[in-house]
């Protein structure tokens, strides 16, 4: 039995559900069409492209910012993405590192949450 605060049976559905909920509510956001919102998201994507930095460096530092803000749907988002631009465990926890200097002992709960997910992610990975 898992004792993990995030453990929803299944890694990968836990993963799953959370994407799935993030693109059914980013779709209904965007249909919208509000000129500032479409834009704002348009911005945040391409913000994340390959340019003098790579996307997996971009996303490293999308996770620190997530971390020192607090904001745990962030922290998966990067932490998926981390996954897929091929981080490794060690770069996670040197990013997490940074995040809990500039952020403080307040980012200690997220920093177990981030580490619980990206077990997750790895649990997934080698399925």
């Amino acid at each position: 039995m898992s004792t993990a605060p995030h453990d929803h049976g299944d890694a990968s559905a836990a993963l799953r559900e959370f994407r799935e909920f993030r693109e059914r509510m980013n779709a209904e956001i965007l249909a919208e069409n509000n000129l500032v919102v479409n834009r704002f998201f348009n911005l945040d994507g391409r913000a994340y492209e390959a340019g003098a930095l790579d996307v997996k460096t971009k996303e490293l530092m999308g996770l620190v910012a997530s971390l020192v803000l607090r904001c745990d749907d962030c922290v998966t988002y990067h932490l998926v993405r981390c996954a897929e631009e091929g981080a490794t465990r060690a770069e996670i926890f040197e990013t997490c590192s940074i995040g809990l200097l500039v952020g403080g002992s307040i980012v200690i709960p997220h920093l177990r949450r981030a580490v619980d997910r990206w077990s997750e992610l790895e649990r997934a990975r080698n399925a």
